[in-house]
């Protein structure tokens, strides 16, 4: 199964990418892991990716196309993948068709998580995350168990990232809806798109998505 995972910044993609590797066994292809593993390890790539990001803006095509079709050629991924944070243009998608079509394989289908923008807003602002070991809160829906301290960690901070913060958070939304929600059109043109309601509880999101792609 080859699958792409497409949705604004905030839709809950992380969450529904794990309930779907899990359940279908498919390997999980995140842009957002390959640029942190970069940027965590100061590679010249990695600081050219964590300036664009720190701005709200996305990556050059040339730069994550790359990465992706490295990726997607290895043999883990013959039997089946799933594309999170990838492709998020137009440019993209038509390198990914291309890439696919040289490659003789299809996309069996595209899930679109649908989120209003003043949810994200809220979403996003709201996020911590520990300068540790990663782990993800929320001053409102998951907080930590003592004010700004890891609760895994119990020594570490949690902060609050660069882009997450309220303005950087209104640009993604308006890169996103500028450049990648094209991508919607494109993708319903092909006949692959499934759109799903985002606001919806985690596991009632799940259930949809699994419904959609037991039954292609």
């Amino acid at each position: 199964m080859r699958l792409v995972l497409l949705g604004p910044p905030g839709a809950g993609k992380g969450t529904q990418a794990s309930n779907i590797i899990k359940e279908y066994d498919v390997v999980h292809i995140s842009t957002g892991d390959i640029f942190r593993k970069n940027i965590k390890e100061q590679t010249d790539l990695g600081k050219k990716v964590k300036d664009y990001l720190d701005k709200g803006l996305l990556v050059p095509d040339e730069l994550t196309v790359d990465l992706v079709w490295d990726r997607l050629d290895q043999e883990d991924c013959k039997n089946g993948f799933l594309l999170d944070g990838f492709p998020r243009t137009l440019a993209q998608a038509d390198a990914l068709q291309k890439g696919l079509e040289k490659r003789n394989i299809n996309l069996d289908k595209v899930i679109n998580i649908e989120v209003d923008k003043n949810v994200l807003v809220k979403r996003l602002a709201g996020r911590r995350v520990c300068t540790n070991c990663g782990a993800t809160y929320h001053v409102d829906f998951k907080p930590t168990k003592v004010e700004g301290v890891c609760d895994e960690c119990k020594d570490h901070s949690v902060i609050q990232r660069d882009d997450d913060k309220e303005e950087t958070v209104l640009n993604r939304i308006e890169v996103y809806e500028n450049q990648t929600a094209p991508l919607i059109g494109y993708y319903k043109d092909l006949d692959l798109l499934y759109n799903v309601d985002g606001t919806l509880s985690v596991n009632e999101v799940f259930e949809k998505i699994k419904s959609c792609l037991n039954n292609m």
